[in-house]
């Protein structure tokens, strides 16, 4: 049995108009999910890299990394598995809909808290809302 899938992701983040935050979340069809932005890294790649990859591919937003958060860490389908997150502000862009992810929301923090599927991905939102949004 080889160690951990190994995955990494972003608490995405943008400001508002009255300058406050609001928080994206993806929802994955395949598990009627809603979730942070993340996937599993591929060959060679950092988990920087890969959550950065990941966010750009489900939400269509680059981002700017800041602070790293909480890494996660739950069985999935049987195996241990390694989520890395960072906190990330979105750039500009376009989310379209595909396979993976058909939706994408974004709220406020007690919004998307309330939103997350899994209970466990509260500890990285509780992380970014504790920490600062930017390093």
């Amino acid at each position: 049995m080889s160690g951990p899938v190994l995955a990494a992701g972003c608490v995405l983040w943008r400001r508002t108009p009255d300058r406050g935050i609001e928080v994206c979340l993806v929802h994955r069809p395949r598990y009627d999910d809603w979730s942070f932005p993340k996937g599993k890294l591929k060959r060679g790649e950092t988990a920087l890299e890969g959550a950065l990859r990941e966010v750009l591919e489900e939400t269509g937003h680059p981002c700017t990394p800041g602070a790293v958060l909480p890494t996660a860490r739950y069985l999935a389908d049987g195996r241990p598995k390694e989520v890395g997150y960072w906190a990330a502000e979105a750039g500009e862009g376009t989310f379209v809909p595909n396979d993976e992810v058909d939706r994408l929301a974004w709220l406020s923090p007690q919004a998307a808290r309330t939103r997350l599927s899994r209970p466990g991905d509260r500890v990285q939102l509780d992380a970014f809302l504790e920490g600062p949004a930017e390093v």
